[in-house]
């Protein structure tokens, strides 16, 4: 091996290194940042449940098995119609009235024609239910 491919190889090997210690560093900087909203204790999560409002989700920290109000005695998750449109929209709007801060991904239409708000990013409630009145009557 001459003198130029040594140097060469040195130089790749260095950059190698170097690229791969910059991904450690931002790992573990991207996970600094993550872990540094989740201090709050779990008493403050059932706290909040029990005042009605959403309970925000913290890694690690489990759900609390809360159910508030009336679940349709039909109901089970993954059942029911995916809707979208204005009935939705309304279904939306009554849920995250009654239970702002979290992010509603669908509303479902059930057998009994309620619906089922499906909201992530929060803990509790992860089902709200609003009849088809418009009104909530229930959350788990």
């Amino acid at each position: 091996m001459t003198l130029r491919d040594q140097i060469s190889s040195r130089r790749k090997l260095t950059a190698y290194v170097a690229a791969g210690a910059a991904a450690i560093a931002l790992a573990f900087g991207g996970y600094a940042i993550a872990d540094s909203g989740s201090s709050s204790s779990a008493s403050s999560s059932a706290n909040a449940a029990s005042a009605g409002k959403v309970v925000p989700f913290h890694r690690g920290q489990p759900t609390p098995a809360k159910v508030v109000g009336q679940v349709p005695s039909s109901f089970r998750a993954g059942t029911g119609t995916i809707i979208t449109g204005s009935a939705a929209e309304k279904a939306k709007a009554a849920a995250v009235a009654a239970h702002p801060g979290g992010s509603v991904n669908r509303v479902v239409l059930l057998s009994n024609g309620e619906y089922n708000v499906h909201m992530i990013g929060v803990n509790w409630p992860h089902h709200v239910f609003v009849n088809s009145n418009f009104k909530v009557i229930g959350a788990e």
